[in-house]
């Protein structure tokens, strides 16, 4: 890499790369971070977007009751279910939750089995189906966006985010490389400086969390380890993944129904002797696999509580005789514990509330750090250009969709999730495939804004999104008051946490479309008192050059006289 024939320096060629590893995947990284950061509430997100479950959160029901009741419903409701999946409910998830895979119908042999899931949401305390439920993914939308996308295959968006991901690790190493002075400038702030400000607010957002950067970064790679480098496991066992993970103790040997029908043991003695064999640890989940069949088999997961390995033992039984047949993941090996606490860290279950605010906060860093970096591109660019955007009366090409682009990512998806949140409220409660249509609201309303930023990617329409995103989140607390249900004292911690942090949201964009208003109306005046100056000294200039044209003219006449 040279520049004018001459090589480039270490740091000269890291700021290069550091540049230009961000700005190509920023758009991307944006919305992971955006949709990511908001994940480690995606809990307490569901409860908020079901107003049904607010007057639902009455006096914890044991865990074997739970259960009973949970298998009680699948019993009358799915008896020929090919699996049994129960969530207990916990302090953050207050409802029982279960899903269940039908058989496949005539002509579905082939559908896969996640498409044949089907779900329901019970009163922990009754069994009885939650009156007034509504249909919606909750905060379970925003968690498998950030690597899951939508409207594509699965694998295609893991390994698009995947390497948008190797990117940003690429820029955060180059980035500590190039600013030799990165934890000086984080305590320097220098305010309505043009580019320098945007330099500063980056290197602010960037070095405040960066071990969080490195960490979510690195780990987030982890996560998808399996489907990254399969080379391994493709080489020592033909392609045939599950016997890998049941090696590797992640799950126990798949049965095949025997086609024998057999009562099921009960399964509520089974949580209780699991939870004696975990010392008085709480189950998380149970599954129930060929149920009603003399193969079945259940199996009962740990909470993991505190623990940061996201690999919780599991207790296995025969779902016949209630017989404890095995455990798994109960001494994992190094590699297996090593790659289950990388795996723990990204997600952050183990999180108590104190650090998962403090990895939300960092989350919310990351979201300022790439988005400032793509807006110090676009400013950096624009002075560079001035004079030839000046001389041509339009912008380059490549300048012009860099800064739609940020209007349609670093706006647009703020207002998108501000939409999706009031697509929850709005849509009829009783709404067929409601889920899927305020999946659909988050889209269109984020296509909108992205439109609008390529027809016109001007400083008003920026004020104008922001204020619209200040609005619309500001307003939320009082969409909930008016929808929900239960009264206000009624209401549950996380919806009051909810509606406070969307207000504090909303204020952050109030603030942005200001400032931007502010700085606008300020380089109108400085425009006009520099033009005021300007003209005067051209009219001063005009006139000393007429008077010493005079002077000159009667000098000449004077000469002119005394030849004569």
């Amino acid at each position: 890499m040279t520049e004018l024939g001459k090589p480039l320096g270490l740091r000269q060629s890291m700021s290069w790369l550091h540049t230009w590893s961000g700005l190509l995947v920023c758009w991307v990284l944006f919305l992971v971070y955006c949709c990511g950061t908001a994940a480690y509430f995606k809990e307490e997100i569901t409860v908020w977007m079901r107003p049904d479950w607010h007057a639902k959160l009455s006096a914890p029901v044991s865990a074997e009751q739970a259960t009973e009741n949970a298998v009680a419903y699948l019993r009358k409701n799915a008896p020929d279910a090919e699996r049994w999946f129960i969530q207990l409910p916990t302090d953050r998830r207050p409802i029982l939750s279960m899903f269940w895979t039908r058989k496949p119908k005539e002509g579905e042999k082939a559908t896969p089995a996640r498409d044949r899931l089907e779900r329901r949401n019970l009163d922990p305390a009754t069994g009885e189906p939650l009156a007034g439920a509504r249909e919606t993914r909750g905060g379970e939308f925003l968690y498998r966006l950030h690597f899951d996308l939508h409207y594509m295959p699965v694998q295609w968006a893991r390994w698009i985010v995947g390497v948008c991901t190797m990117f940003m690790l690429v820029a955060i190493i180059s980035g500590i490389i190039t600013h030799r002075r990165i934890f000086a400038d984080f305590f320097t702030f220098r305010a309505r400086k043009g580019q320098r400000s945007w330099l500063d607010g980056h290197n602010v957002a960037a070095v405040l969390a960066l071990p969080f950067h490195l960490m979510i970064t690195y780990t987030g790679i982890v996560t998808l380890l399996f489907m990254y480098m399969p080379f391994g496991i493709q080489a020592a066992y033909k392609d045939n993944d599950k016997a890998f993970f049941t090696d590797l103790g992640f799950r126990d040997r798949q049965v095949k129904a025997s086609g024998i029908e057999a009562p099921m043991a009960p399964i509520g003695p089974m949580v209780k002797q699991a939870i004696a064999h975990w010392d008085g640890t709480q189950p998380a989940r149970i599954s129930i696999e060929r149920p009603n069949d003399a193969s079945a088999k259940v199996a009962v997961l740990r909470d993991s509580g505190r623990s940061m390995n996201s690999q919780a033992p599991t207790v296995v039984f025969d779902g016949v005789t209630g017989r404890q047949v095995g455990v798994l993941n109960e001494d994992p090996k190094a590699a297996n514990q090593t790659r289950g606490v990388m795996v723990g860290l990204h997600i952050a279950n183990f999180a108590p509330y104190a650090m998962r605010w403090l990895f939300f906060v960092s989350g919310l860093a990351g979201c300022l750090m790439v988005a400032t970096g793509a807006l110090l591109w676009a400013v950096k660019t624009r002075q560079h250009h001035a004079k030839r955007i000046a001389q041509a009366g339009r912008t380059p090409f490549g300048l012009r969709l860099v800064e739609a682009l940020n209007i349609g990512a670093i706006a647009g998806v703020p207002l998108a999730m501000a939409t999706y949140f009031w697509a929850n409220r709005l849509l009829p409660a009783d709404m067929a495939q409601r889920a899927d249509m305020e999946a659909r609201v988050f889209f269109i309303a984020w296509a909108v804004v992205a439109i609008v930023g390529q027809v016109r990617p001007t400083r008003g329409t920026w004020r104008v999104l922001l204020w619209a995103a200040a609005a619309m989140f500001a307003a939320l607390p009082v969409l909930d008051m008016l929808t929900t249900p239960a009264s206000l004292g009624q209401l549950p911690l996380p919806v009051y946490a909810f509606d406070g942090v969307v207000c504090l949201l909303g204020a952050g964009f109030a603030l942005a479309a200001w400032l931007v208003g502010r700085k606008k109306a300020a380089g109108k005046q400085g425009a006009k008192q520099a033009a005021g100056p300007a003209s005067a000294a051209t009219t001063h200039a005009a006139r000393v050059a007429g008077e010493l044209r005079a002077g000159e003219l009667r000098a000449g006449e004077l000469r002119a006289g005394e030849l004569r």
